[in-house]
């Protein structure tokens, strides 16, 4: 059995957990803690010190992966989502290993779900090219093919009919817009996944996010030649995925 822990940060909460990433089981309870105000680096490192002595020794000596909604490359973080413009072009990565006294993998948030859902969840055993999106906020996603993770795909961003996707298809968007499920399936989504699957031909689309629980009201409204199914691992897909990630950096990641 392999182990490793994975930590999934987000803009309102941080969780974490030790994970057998040959299974995709937790093996440890899963421990989280509000996402503090701001979201500034040093408070939201402080938080995962907090969350890593809450799991006590079963946290000693694992490889740690971390997963953050931000585009992360080489361990700096580019973007920042919900959380302190501090983290633009910092070196979140050394911040972290210097802070927790250990090597970790630093990664971006739709891309540790995508590769969980691959391993674990509902694209385990698919082969080809897999599109995980995520239908928030905005729109997150990743890209895997045949198991290995093309990282910081930012799908939610395509320009379509001259505007930003995610400003018209995300979950967000059809809160703003006070949308119907048909009217943003068929008005909306039906655009944005046309689009994508003319762009890369995918084998299979995978939908997560908070509103996958409501995958019955909006996916079989959907004309699609490629194969579009919930995500299955929920609340735990960014902690198995960085886990996983942890344990596997030179082959999992393009």
């Amino acid at each position: 059995m392999t182990t490793a822990l994975g930590i999934d940060i987000g803009g309102t909460g941080i969780k974490g957990a030790i994970v057998d990433v040959d299974s995709g089981e937790l093996l440890s309870e899963r421990v989280k803690l509000p996402t503090p105000l701001g979201g500034e680096p040093e408070a939201i490192l402080a938080t995962v010190v907090e969350i890593i002595a809450a799991l006590g020794g079963v946290a000693d000596g694992v490889p740690v992966g971390v997963c953050f909604p931000a585009i992360v490359k080489r361990g700096r973080t580019l973007s920042a989502a919900n959380v302190s413009k501090q983290w633009i072009g910092l070196e979140a990565e050394a911040l972290f290993e210097k802070g927790l006294g250990r090597d970790i993998t630093f990664v971006n948030d739709a891309d540790a779900a995508g590769v969980a859902e691959v391993r674990f969840g509902a694209a385990k055993g698919v082969d080809g090219l897999v599109i995980l999106t995520t239908l928030g906020t905005g729109i997150g996603s990743a890209i895997i093919f045949d198991g290995v993770l093309v990282p910081n795909s930012e799908l939610g961003h395509l320009e379509i009919g001259g505007k930003d996707a995610e400003s018209r298809a995300s979950f967000a968007a059809k809160e703003r817009s006070r949308l119907t499920y048909e009217k943003w399936a068929t008005k909306r989504l039906q655009k944005y996944y046309s689009t994508v699957e003319f762009l890369f031909s995918p084998d299979l689309f995978i939908v997560g996010g908070g509103v996958s629980k409501s995958h019955e009201q909006f996916l079989p409204l959907l004309q699609l030649s490629t194969p579009i199914v919930p995500a299955k691992l929920r609340n735990n897909a960014g902690i198995l995925g960085a886990a996983a990630l942890a344990v596997k950096k030179p082959e999992g990641v393009a």
